[in-house]
């Protein structure tokens, strides 16, 4: 284990930098864990990964600034628990850590073991996403959530009574997180998969993508080609002014926009084949 790590701290200004500079970043193996703020995006790498062609190798937008400082190193995610809150989306959903007490006030409760995995639904895109899935009749589908990171789009649609979910990640910690959070909500009908494009098997009743607006964009052929008939196609992790490049896509591959909902300068849009 490294004892020491170089932390970066990107100051973006806004979320919609932010998202950028994660499509620049997504997929630096070097990189072990992120903090994200409204105006910050903070990277932590080992320092034996830490090199000089670092900043050479990801084109940094030139409206970013950046530091870099030398910390030791620490029990993570111990931090990170100590700052995990529940989450409560309406009358809906509860999403509580193992170490929080039980007070069931929603229709539905997931526990996670919390970790530095996208997903905790703390961010605005995965309370978007959740609410979309609840205008949705799961019983009996087919769902595919793809960038899973902690799972819980998974097992909520495992909840709401679909059929097979399949949780797609292309990053190890999401994976082992989303097994651990899977495995302790009992959820037996939720595979795992490790990929960083959509797989073309299918087809599936329901899509859900909570990723970064180039990732969205690289995947829409895939999604509707391997969307049913009646399926429905949820994407988040998009800011509102990108609506149009989002719509325009889906034109391409004659998926139809149904509706959208927006949460502090997120959107999360349906779409229908």
């Amino acid at each position: 284990m490294e004892d020491q790590y170089i932390e970066i701290t990107f100051e973006t200004g806004s979320p919609g930098m932010n998202e950028l500079l994660s499509a620049v970043l997504y997929g630096a193996e070097e990189i072990e864990g992120f903090e994200e703020t409204q105006n910050t995006v903070i990277a932590y790498i080992p320092l034996g990964k830490y090199d000089g062609t670092f900043f050479e190798r990801y084109v940094i937008p030139e409206r970013i600034t950046y530091s870099t400082r030398m910390i030791e190193n620490r029990n993570w995610n111990q931090v990170w628990e100590s700052e995990f809150k529940p989450v409560i989306v309406e009358d809906f959903v509860t999403i509580r850590a193992h170490f929080h007490s039980a007070e069931k006030q929603t229709l539905h409760e997931i526990i996670i073991t919390p970790k530095m995995s996208f997903g905790t639904g703390h961010h605005a895109t995965t309370w978007l996403m959740m609410n979309s899935l609840r205008k949705l009749d799961c019983r009996g589908k087919k769902v595919a959530d793809f960038g899973t990171g902690t799972g819980i789009l998974a097992i909520l649609s495992s909840r709401l009574g679909a059929l097979q979910v399949l949780a797609i990640d292309y990053d190890d910690w999401s994976i082992q997180n989303a097994a651990e959070n899977i495995a302790m909500n009992e959820c037996d009908n939720i595979d795992l998969l490790k990929t960083d494009a959509f797989p073309s098997e299918g087809p599936w009743d329901i899509i859900m993508a909570n990723i970064n607006l180039h990732t969205l964009l690289d995947n829409f052929e895939r999604f509707s080609k391997c969307l049913n008939r009646d399926g429905r196609l949820i994407v988040s992790g998009i800011l509102q002014k990108d609506m149009d490049i989002l719509l325009a896509e889906a034109n391409r591959f004659s998926l139809n926009f149904q509706h959208s909902l927006q949460k502090d300068g997120w959107m999360c849009m349906t779409f229908t084949i």
